[in-house]
This record gives C-alpha cells, sequence and structure tokens, in this order.
C-alpha cells in the first residue's frame, strides 16, 4: 500500500520538476544571502568601487577647449571656478550642489594645481601635500570627524595629463545602500521569484511534456501489444536518443517473442493434423473387431481422443488472425444452427433448448464459422452441466449473447479459470478436453469481444459482449 501512495515519485517528470523547485528555491537564498552579506560586511568596498568607477566615468566625460585646458563634460560647458555639469545620463551636479559637506569633485593639472572644483571649494579636501601629480586610485581621508572616500583617475589630451578626483561621504554611501540599495535588491529578487515561478515554470511543465510525449507514445503501443499482435514494433519516430537503445531492445524482444509464438502455434497445427489420420486408422482396426466390452472402451477412448485433437486444431485456427473473414452475421441465425447440431446430444441428456425467437434479427459483424463454433461450444458446455429435465436458455440482443444452464454452476473463486485450456469442471457428464470455452475465449478475443461468466442462482450464465456493436448504436 505504502508502494501504491509513493508511486508518484517514481515520475520523472515529477523528478524534474522538484529538482526545478529545489534549484529555485536554493538559487533565491543564495542571491539574498549574497546580497545581504555584501550590503552589510562590505559595504566599505562596494561604496570605495562605486566611488572609483563614478570617478572614471566623470573623467571619460571631461571636456576640453582649444587651448587644451578641461572647460565641461559632455555637452555643457562648466566654469572653470564652481560649476563641473554632466551629461544627462551622469548628471551628479545637483548632488555636489546640495551635499557639500557629503561630496565633491575637482579637476588638477600634471604640477597637482586645481583647475575646476565643485561648490564645496578648495577646504573640502585634506590639505596638499608635496607638489606633482596624484596617484590614480582610490584613497580616504577624514574630514572634520567623517571618513571619506575618494577616487583619482587620469586623462591625456594633447600630449597633457588630467586628474579628475571625486569623494563620497562613507556615510552617505551607507544611506544611498540602506535606503535605495536594499528596497531595490529587494524587489529585484521579488521579481526574479516571479519570473520563476510563472515564466521559468510554465516553460519547464510544457517542455517536459512535450520532452515525455514520445514515452507515453511508446507507452500505449506497448499496452495496445497482446499475443494476437506480436507483430506490432514499437514506435521510433522521435523518441529521446537516450531512450532509443531501450525501445530497440524491446523491439528485438518482441521479434523473438513472435517468433517463438509461431513456432509453437505451427507446432500444435501440425501435431494435430499428423495425429487425425493414425487416430482414424486405429479406430478403423477397432471397429473391425468382435464386439466387446474391450472393444467399447477402446473406441471410446479413441472418440475422446479424437475430440482433444479436433479441439487442439480448433484451438490453433482460433488463435491466427488470418484465419477471419468477417462479415455481416445474423447471430439468431447461427444460435438456431447451433442448437440444431446439437439437439441430438439436448434430447440425449434430457435438456430442453430455448432459442431466441426466429423473426429477431440481430446482426454482428464477425466471422460465421467461428461464431457457430463459439455459439456450439457454449450450449454444449451448457447441456453437459445442466441437469435432465432442466433447460439451457440463450438471449440475443444487439450487443450481448448469453448462454444461461440451470446446472450446479462454478464457485466464486473458480470463476475466473473457466476459460483457462485444459480447465474441466467437476460435475461434467463426458471426459471433455477442458478446450472449449478456451477456444470462446480465443474467438472473443479475435473479435474484441467481452467473454465473462456469471453465476446465475442457480447454474451459470456466459455472456458475450461487442462493444463494437453498442458504440455502433450509440453514433446511430
Amino acid at each position: 500500500m505504502r508502494f501504491v501512495k509513493m508511486k508518484w515519485l517514481n515520475s520523472l517528470s515529477v523528478k524534474i520538476l522538484i529538482a526545478y523547485v529545489v534549484g529555485a528555491v536554493l538559487s533565491v537564498l543564495l542571491i539574498v544571502l549574497t546580497a545581504l552579506t555584501i550590503v552589510h560586511t562590505q559595504g566599505d568596498v562596494l561604496s570605495g568601487l562605486d566611488v572609483a568607477d563614478a570617478t572614471r566615468d566623470m573623467a571619460e566625460e571631461l571636456r576640453f577647449d582649444s587651448s587644451g585646458v578641461p572647460v565641461g563634460i559632455g555637452d555643457n560647458r562648466l566654469d572653470r571656478n564652481f560649476s563641473f555639469d554632466l551629461q544627462d545620463d551622469f548628471n551628479l551636479e545637483w548632488i555636489f550642489e546640495s551635499l557639500k559637506q557629503e561630496g565633491a569633485y575637482r579637476v588638477l593639472d600634471a604640477t597637482g594645481k586645481v583647475v575646476v572644483h565643485s561648490a564645496a571649494g578648495a577646504t573640502f579636501w585634506p590639505e596638499a601635500g608635496p607638489a606633482g601629480p596624484p596617484e590614480p586610485g582610490r584613497f580616504e581621508f577624514e574630514r572634520e570627524g567623517v571618513a571619506m572616500r575618494g577616487a583619482t583617475a587620469a586623462v591625456e589630451r594633447n600630449g597633457q595629463v588630467w586628474y579628475v578626483q571625486m569623494a563620497v561621504s562613507r556615510r552617505f554611501m551607507h544611506l544611498v545602500y540602506q535606503a535605495f540599495a536594499l528596497p531595490f535588491t529587494g524587489a529585484g529578487v521579488t521579481l526574479f521569484i516571479l519570473v520563476l515561478l510563472f515564466v521559468f515554470g510554465p516553460c519547464v511543465y510544457i517542455a517536459l511534456r512535450l520532452a515525455l510525449k514520445p514515452v507515453r507514445r511508446i507507452s500505449e503501443a506497448a499496452a495496445e501489444i497482446s499475443p494476437r499482435s506480436l507483430h506490432a514494433r514499437l514506435p521510433t519516430q522521435a523518441v529521446p536518443s537516450e531512450i532509443t537503445p531501450l525501445v530497440d531492445s524491446f523491439n528485438r524482444v518482441l521479434e523473438r517473442l513472435e517468433q517463438g509464438y509461431r513456432i509453437q502455434q505451427e507446432f500444435l497445427a501440425t501435431a494435430a493434423h499428423e495425429l487425425k489420420t493414425p487416430l482414424a486408422l486405429v479406430r478403423a482396426q477397432v471397429e473391425l473387431g468382435a464386439p466387446s466390452a474391450q472393444r467399447t472402451m477402446l473406441l471410446l477412448d479413441i472418440e475422446h481422443m479424437g475430440r482433444q485433437v479436433q479441439q487442439l486444431l480448433h484451438l490453433a485456427e482460433a488463435s491466427e488472425a488470418q484465419n477471419y473473414r468477417p462479415t455481416i452475421v445474423n447471430v439468431c441465425e447461427v444460435v438456431l444452427e447451433a442448437a440444431h447440431f446439437l439437439q441430438r446430444k439436448a434430447d440425449a441428456a434430457g435438456v430442453r433448448l430455448e432459442l431466441p425467437r426466429q423473426a429477431i434479427a440481430v446482426c454482428w459483424t464477425a466471422d460465421r464459422g467461428a461464431l457457430f463454433a463459439l455459439v456450439k461450444n457454449l450450449l454444449e458446455n451448457a447441456i453437459q452441466h445442466t441437469p435432465a429435465g432442466t433447460l439451457v436458455s440463450v438471449d440475443a440482443d444487439a450487443t450481448t449473447l448469453s448462454v444461461r444452464d440451470w446446472g450446479p454452476g462454478v464457485p466464486q473463486d473458480q470463476l475466473s479459470k473457466i476459460f483457462d485450456r485444459f480447465w474441466r469442471g467437476a460435475h461434467r457428464r463426458d471426459e471433455g478436453a477442458g478446450l472449449g470455452l478456451a477456444i470462446c475465449r480465443e474467438i472473443a478475443v479475435a473479435h474484441g469481444w467481452d467473454l465473462r461468466a456469471h453465476r446465475a442462482e442457480p447454474g451459470l450464465r456466459v455472456t458475450v459482449h461487442n462493444p463494437i456493436a453498442a458504440q455502433s448504436d450509440v453514433q446511430a
């Protein structure tokens, strides 16, 4: 029971979807933890990198006049003493104007002389050191007890080198991270989760269904294979390359099974044919002998063996689909013919046959000879099991044919065995081979009919249901 409950876990689709969900969850957790770790433990490093990047961007936008002196950024011009505007895509001037205590920038020449600075003025920067150009890169200093981070970027123009410096307070960078970086990170992670769930999730599901569609088609084809369709093979078109070896191996197994089954059926038919002639000769020799009790017993044994051989031959023929020639057959006519064939046996057993009215026309698509053999075997089996003085009834309609006797019936636990080969009931009057109902099953399976036995209390009712006729009635 536990295996049945956990069976869905063996699904390849479920396993891949679970792996996708676990991978997505772990990815989101890793991104969140990494972002929080960087923001809370590496904020100083990030702020330094951001300042250096912004400084390099400003240096790239630096513009010069005809004499090679810095005069602006982008399309704007700047006042050499106080203004340093940026292009619209890098407009930080308002920050330096409004937050004079938190950030500033300036441009120096090769001697270290300031040629352009922001509104914070020269007092923002630490006292100048030895004369000479500053070193490109990041630096730190403290202004009125506030830690500052700065960066220097070099710009070469007409053989002259200019140095752009920008500095921002560490507390301002922390404010930016707390007020903007974390909320935007959370929004980005949330958007990432939604994309995983509602975009990649359905895409994975659809991709799995498309990828496993050939596998489902193979499974359906394999489920339809039976001893009567061993010639069928599993399709290999559009099969995933990982499964192709398995499909090819299964098809080779089917080829070996078909060959073995054909050899078995051919042996059965050949043996039955070969035994008929010797039995006929033996019977003729015995019949020529003087009448005696031993002669009578031998004739009964020969008759029993002949019946077995004949049923084996019928069984071999019924197991081959190419032996059937389906036509439109009146079931009631076939029932009357089979009853007429067995009338003497019924009279000898003291059993009355109750048949459908001749005026009723019930038409099925079937092989007439096979249908006759099926009805004859069902009637013969019922006659052999019903007590003298009772009857055997046959009913037929558009979808069902049933034969009922008033005998002792079959125990409930043995109903599934009565169609097995060589199974015989305990209340038979003759010494049959136990192949009559097995032949009926082969005929029913070949036609796509459903053959079942039910306890009738008293007796046994065997029904043949024709689902094809039922579907035709519904469509009509």
